[in-house]
């Protein structure tokens, strides 16, 4: 009985067997908790640059500067098509209204206003030396027919004057008058009176 005792008492008791087993276990699964920290954080850094690279602005468009403005000679719409035609090869006679030119009612002289566009006529007829051209005035259909037929050639010769003056010979400027006719808009209103009392420059030759 007593070396059955010692025996006992030297066998390993199963209390102490389970605790090793416990430590093992534990051991293991720190390790696997290990394990998958690392790879959880392995997993963020990747994300995390995948995020910074979204996150990187697109490269700015190259910058391009403007090109150089040449400086040119203001013309009103209606007549700054004239130098073009001139330069050009298109068909003759070719008709342009004065964009500004609209005289006073009953007056064929030249406001200070019109100045610059018959100046701007006569520097595009200045670059083009062999071309010809026809002045012709209008006027709205209040009065006599025959008094706005001479009041339209009356305007014509002032925008021929004003030619003249920029430097024209005035053998290569005919004028003629329109009268009341072809009215380009309403003489029931004073706009549409002062559209009709325009002026029109022909080019006859280049």
């Amino acid at each position: 009985m007593a070396n059955e005792n010692r025996k006992g008492e030297g066998a390993p008791p199963n209390h102490i067997h389970v605790e090793k087993t416990e430590k093992k276990t534990n051991w293991l699964a720190w390790l696997a908790l290990a394990l998958g920290l690392l790879a959880l954080l392995f997993a963020l850094s990747r994300c995390s640059a995948d995020e910074r690279v979204a996150q990187v602005a697109p490269a700015a468009a190259p910058v391009t500067e403007p090109a150089a403005v040449t400086p040119t000679v203001a013309v009103p719409a209606g007549t700054a098509a004239v130098g073009r035609y001139l330069a050009g090869n298109e068909a003759l006679p070719r008709t342009f209204v004065f964009e500004k030119l609209k005289f006073d009612t009953a007056a064929s002289a030249l406001r200070p206003v019109d100045q610059a566009e018959v100046s701007a006529i006569g520097t595009a007829l200045q670059q083009h030396p062999t071309s010809r051209i026809r002045i012709v005035g209008y006027a709205d259909a209040r009065g006599a027919s025959e008094a706005n037929v001479a009041l339209g050639k009356s305007r014509a010769d002032s925008v021929k004057a004003g030619l003249l003056a920029s430097g024209i010979a005035a053998d290569r400027i005919e004028t003629a008058s329109g009268g009341e006719n072809d009215p380009v808009d309403s003489n029931a209103t004073a706009a549409g009176q002062a559209e009709n009392r325009r002026t029109e420059l022909v080019v006859l030759q280049r």
